[in-house]
């Protein structure tokens, strides 16, 4: 008797047999998703109410650039995509390839006999013959036969005509050809189903090289436990949350174009970094950060003519243990000499001497030599550029100098860089606003701040960031320049972060500080680009033309994002709340402005 019992057989049993039968008429999950109908076309399958087209690849070129399919991955069509690979075996595949070497070379030998003249394409497909032996032989590569196919879903034929023409127009843009999988639509279908199944069984040969290309999940992931939220990473929609302060150093430029939300970026991680106990200082040329400060009851510093707000630039640091007072001093002097270069234009040699004599002669009427006690000395026992002026009017060949020093001290600009120091920078945000200032006076102005800023680093260390808008400015200034590329260079030791931005960057990689500034921070935010510049942009960040496109057809607060040795495309995001602190739009700030007026009538009444 058979030991398997025939399922169609009803068991004796009176209560097996009604439960067999209660079995029969139970909807398997088989019945419940397969579709109502199938219809099966040369040139399509009808699922239901759904259509489906599959293709596959034909030909490749003779090189594959990595991440040449993602395009297609992220096509806005449904699709299914089914990768094949199949190994070869290497002795065998060895062997052919010795067989056509020898081919290729008669016929080469051939038709140098006849006298023709030489064929590259031959020539070409013996080199590469030859390089894949040795690479197969070294066991440096492998070989596969691989098969890529894709299925496309519409409502009509119509959307499968589309969706073929569009991944062809994608493919071969790329020297990538396709062809549908005609007559075979039901195995083409089957291939592509989750089920591991190649019934199509169409394939080419490839190396492990390009067949590594073909891997379409290659953004990078900048994903991390600590840090703030920078934006969405376009690729995958992951987050890109980072912290800069984890780097080798925590300095970041940004370039971008007028319009293309640097402002609206830099303003987002102000406030994200702000609630991490970050303190910030800005300069501001343009007025962009009196909202946010406002908004969080930061001090803004407005720095004019006509305002109170006074620096004076002969004050020094305090002095930590480790450092030594002389130093300081000398320190001071060059960034004074620095300074007085923007303010005086060009000064020879022998004027730089004769400066740095006045200088010391300045802080020795106050009494203040290297060896002085810099902690006790108060604000107004400091000297000024009107004593400094006094002097140089006194000393042999410094007549053309205190001349043109006269009008920073009793000319039209008067008052600006000649009082003693007024300003505290206590709040966890500072803003140094210079919107008001002559065009002359504002890389005076920025350098004046950084020197005070420093200052303040030196002697008192918090996490910070430093943010110097519209850099370009300073870099039209070898000394300035030179001031802001030493503090990039040098505030990591006080746990300080320098971003500098600029729309300008032919002018901000013109100076010869320009690319050192760049190479000595660890983040770069690269935003939407003009023509004008993207290729200045390409050149100095070593980008594919397709990140070169990309900047170029970015939208506002789109962009690439460098983060070590890693980068990815972002998008800066914030919420409902931040973008009404940090927008901006025109449009938006009156709306604000407005809204808020209206609140304050209807408390009044």
């Amino acid at each position: 008797m058979s030991k398997h019992k025939k399922k169609n057989v009803i068991s004796d049993d009176p209560l097996l047999a009604s439960e067999e039968l209660y079995q029969r008429g139970i909807a398997t999950v088989r019945g419940l998703i397969a579709p109502s109908s199938m219809r099966v076309s040369p040139t399509y399958i009808q699922i239901g109410e759904t259509y489906a087209r599959t293709l596959f690849i034909i030909t490749y070129p003779r090189f594959l650039h990595t991440n040449w399919f993602s395009p297609i991955i992220n096509i806005d069509f449904p699709i299914d995509v089914a990768y094949f690979i199949h190994p070869a075996d290497s002795r065998e595949v060895l062997k052919n390839l010795r067989k056509k070497s020898t081919q290729v070379q008669s016929e080469i030998h051939l038709e140098q006999e006849s006298g023709k003249i030489r064929d590259p394409i031959l020539e070409t497909a013996l080199n590469d013959i030859e390089d894949l032996r040795d690479r197969l032989q070294q066991g440096t590569e492998k070989y596969f036969r691989f098969g890529l196919y894709v299925t496309g879903y519409g409502e009509s034929i119509t959307d499968l005509d589309k969706i073929e023409s569009e991944i062809e127009a994608i493919l071969e843009a790329q020297l990538v050809y396709i062809k549908p999988a005609t007559l075979r639509m039901e195995q083409g279908f089957a291939s592509t189903l989750p089920l591991a199944n190649d019934r199509l069984d169409h394939g080419n040969n490839l190396n492990t090289a390009p067949l590594s290309t073909t891997f379409p999940f290659t953004s990078s992931d900048l994903s991390s436990n600590n840090g703030i939220l920078y934006g969405i990473n376009r690729h995958n929609n992951s987050l890109i949350l980072f912290d800069r302060f984890e780097m080798e150093n925590a300095n970041m430029v940004i370039f971008a174009k007028s319009g293309a939300g640097k402002s609206y970026a830099v303003k987002l991680e102000v406030l994200r970094s702000m609630m991490m106990g970050t303190r910030v200082i800005i300069i501001d040329p343009e007025n962009e950060y009196k909202h946010v400060s406002d908004t969080v009851g930061g001090a803004f510093i407005k720095l004019s003519l006509n305002s109170k707000a006074r620096i004076n630039p002969f004050e020094l640091p305090r002095v930590n243990e480790s450092e030594n007072p002389a130093d300081i001093f000398r320190n001071q002097i060059a960034v004074l000499i620095g300074l007085l270069h923007i303010m005086l234009g060009a000064v020879t040699p022998e004027e730089d001497a004769v400066l740095e004599r006045g200088i010391r002669e300045a802080y020795a009427v106050r009494d203040i030599t290297e060896h002085s006690t810099f902690e006790v000395i108060k604000h107004g026992d400091y000297p000024t550029m009107s004593d400094l002026h006094e002097i140089l009017e006194s000393m042999d060949g410094a007549d053309s100098m205190a001349k043109r020093l006269e009008k920073y001290t009793e000319g039209i600009f008067a008052g600006f860089i000649n009082k003693p120091t007024n300003v505290r920078i206590d709040n966890q945000l500072i803003v140094f606003n210079i919107r008001d200032l002559e065009d002359e006076l504002r890389p005076i102005a920025m350098y004046l701040s950084l020197q005070f800023i420093w200052n303040e680093m030196r002697s008192n260390l918090h996490k910070r960031l430093i943010i110097v808008d519209e850099a370009w400015i300073m870099m039209q200034k070898e000394d300035a320049a030179s001031f802001l590329f030493g503090i990039a260079k040098r505030c990591r030791k006080y746990y300080t972060g320098l971003t500098t931005i600029t729309q300008d960057i032919s002018d901000f990689m013109a100076s010869r500080y320009g690319k050192p500034i760049v190479t000595n921070s660890s983040l770069q935010l690269l935003l939407k680009q003009s023509p004008a510049s993207v290729d200045v942009i390409t050149e100095t960040f070593y980008l594919t033309d397709h990140e070169k496109f990309l900047l170029l057809e970015s939208n506002v607060g789109e962009g690439i994002f460098f983060a070590g040795p890693k980068h990815v495309a972002i998008k800066v995001i914030a919420s409902y709340s931040e973008d009404q602190i940090i927008t901006s739009d025109p449009r938006q700030i009156i709306e604000i402005e407005e809204a808020k007026k209206e609140l304050e009538a209807n408390e009044e009444n």
